[in-house]
């Protein structure tokens, strides 16, 4: 089979505007960014749907992420495209990559195979800025802050309760921990601060979770950044720098609008991570699919527990949606690795280990029922799996009543995934009311404790001293309402990362929460899970190739 970049490079691609028109937008909406990437105003949103009806959301997730890849991403792209190939009117919406990632051990975020987003390369290095604008936007608060403090701090600000932290769009675990201001009364007020990677950053989710113009201003106003001495709350309205970010976030808030590699729309826009932050792109792009197209496909990061908890408890209810069908993506490589088998021996069978490692699959359709929801079981095939191997995993979608469909979207585009487009279409017209794992009116504890137990199978939740504390400031501060966004390691249920399949008692340790007031939510760090990332031993960054004729090699 050819590499990702030679299928992408034989693909004869649709100008950009008419991949727009065909999604129905006004020449006036439309922000080109060259031939193959626009943005599309947000604007469009105002007008009456250009089709009749309402269109139909579907969600892709997936069980517990292994280092063999289960596909999420290919599958949310390789559906789209059988839903083009059945005459149906569709758009993706999508994350999009951060560079820390791409240059580190994950690569490209525009899937592989015949399931690719184009074009690949500019996607993942910078693509429209988006990631830049918000890194601006972040950074300057940042400054104002400091700035602030510098001349005379008036708001009587606490330097060492100062709750906001920088960020850049790169994995470097030096900049995690740093002390600030060092060089002389000139050079600032010292204290320790640290980096944190964009796609953590609460701009980033603000950004994502924002319904319009006004609740973006809205919830960048109330971001918190601190408190006082005497420990009141100060939001970010009192540096009077709101207009300063809106300014920096303009072209930032429209959704970017791209294709696969059959001409299927795609919306790629905003990118948190769903192990640190929420996991999922805009309300704004996903509201678009929506507003364009009678299906909207769009992908919650990492596993079901991660993600796609994020998605149901924080998106949903913040944007008021609800998903017509949930697609859960799994592998037979996935599950033998789940069920104990050697993962440099992957393409020998063993029926046994995929049997074992079942126990992860149900964990994650019951986990999907807990919202109301009933998932399709989407199996992600690679040549190497055997029909017994793939029998298991049917029967056991059929035990829990749930359907199941193969996909060959890698080697076979739209074509691969007929059979799950119609599986989806099927489950998305019974309907159902989503509901929430848990009421904003509990206790934090409690909301985290629900979590914990329904998604994760924990049998309990531990507290260090450091994290009740944060409870109690989070109670004083009145912001004990918020819906919880749990960090955790993504390759396992637990927060131990090195516990695969379904684990049994244990117990969640949380070390830390933190206030993100502005996107709405509260961080509850686990285990050992970081903020900014750092770069493996053999960064993705050392097999990029840069070619005489521009092009580059080892990207997406």
């Amino acid at each position: 089979m050819l590499a990702d970049h030679e299928i992408a490079a034989a693909a004869k691609t649709a100008p950009i505007t008419d991949i727009a028109a065909g999604l129905g937008t006004l020449p006036e909406d439309l922000i080109p960014y060259g031939e193959t990437i626009a943005k599309v105003n947000i604007r469009a949103l105002a007008r009456p749907r250009p089709r009749p009806g309402a269109g139909k959301l579907i969600l892709v997730s997936a069980t517990t992420p292994t280092a063999a890849g289960e596909g999420k991403t290919t599958t949310s792209i390789g559906l789209g495209q059988a839903f083009t190939r059945l005459g149906e009117s569709v758009c993706i919406a999508l994350r999009e990559p951060s560079l820390g990632p791409c240059l580190g051990v994950k690569g490209g975020a525009t899937g592989g195979g015949y399931a690719q987003v184009v074009p690949a390369d500019r996607i993942n290095l910078h693509f429209t800025g988006d990631f830049h604008a918000i890194t601006s936007a972040n950074n300057l608060i940042s400054a104002s802050i400091d700035n602030h403090i510098y001349w005379g701090n008036k708001l009587g600000l606490d330097p060492r309760m100062i709750a906001w932290r920088r960020v850049m769009d790169m994995n470097d675990r030096s900049l995690r921990k740093i002390v600030l201001g060092l060089g002389g009364r000139y050079q600032g007020i010292p204290r320790e601060g640290g980096f944190d990677i964009t796609a953590a950053s609460e701009i980033m989710a603000i950004l994502c979770l924002a319904n319009d113009m006004d609740d973006l201003r809205a919830r960048l106003d109330r971001i918190l950044i601190g408190t006082t001495y005497e420990g009141e709350a100060v939001f970010l309205e009192a540096l009077d720098i709101t207009d300063a970010l809106l300014a920096l976030l303009r072209d930032a808030v429209h959704p970017n609008l791209v294709q696969t590699l059959e001409g299927t729309p795609v919306l790629m826009h905003g990118g948190p991570f769903a192990n640190i932050a929420h996991g999922c792109n805009s309300v704004f792009a996903t509201r678009m699919a929506l507003h364009f197209a009678d299906w909207a496909i769009t992908e919650a990061g990492f596993g079901f527990d991660l993600g796609a908890e994020k998605f149901f408890d924080i998106k949903c209810r913040s944007a008021g949606l609800n998903p017509d069908a949930v697609v859960l993506v799994t592998t037979i490589r996935a599950l033998k690795l789940h069920g104990g088998h050697d993962r440099n021996r992957l393409e020998e069978p063993d029926v046994e280990a995929v049997r074992r490692g079942l126990e992860n699959l149900d964990k994650h359709i019951e986990s999907v029922g807990q919202f109301g929801k009933q998932p399709v079981v989407a199996l992600n095939r690679f040549l190497s799996d055997t029909d017994e191997e793939i029998r298991l995993v049917r029967e056991r979608a059929e035990q829990h009543g749930v359907r199941f469909a193969e996909s060959r979207h890698f080697m076979e585009g739209g074509a691969g995934a007929t059979e799950l487009a119609r599986e989806v279409m099927a489950a998305a017209a019974s309907g159902s009311v989503y509901r929430p794992l848990y009421d904003l009116e509990m206790p934090v504890a409690e909301k985290v404790l629900l979590v914990c137990q329904g998604m994760y199978g924990a049998d309990d939740v531990a507290f260090t001293k450091e994290a009740e504390k944060d409870l109690r400031r989070i109670e004083e501060l009145g912001l004990d309402g918020l819906p919880v966004c749990i960090a955790k390691a993504p390759s396992s249920l637990s927060d131990d990362p090195a516990l695969h399949g379904r684990p049994r008692d244990f117990q969640v340790t949380v070390r830390n929460l933190q206030v993100d007031s502005g996107a709405g939510f509260l961080v509850v760090l686990t285990g050992d899970i970081m903020r900014m990332p750092g770069l493996p031993r053999r960064p993705l960054a050392e097999r990029v190739r840069f070619l005489p004729d521009s092009n580059i090699e080892g990207i997406g």
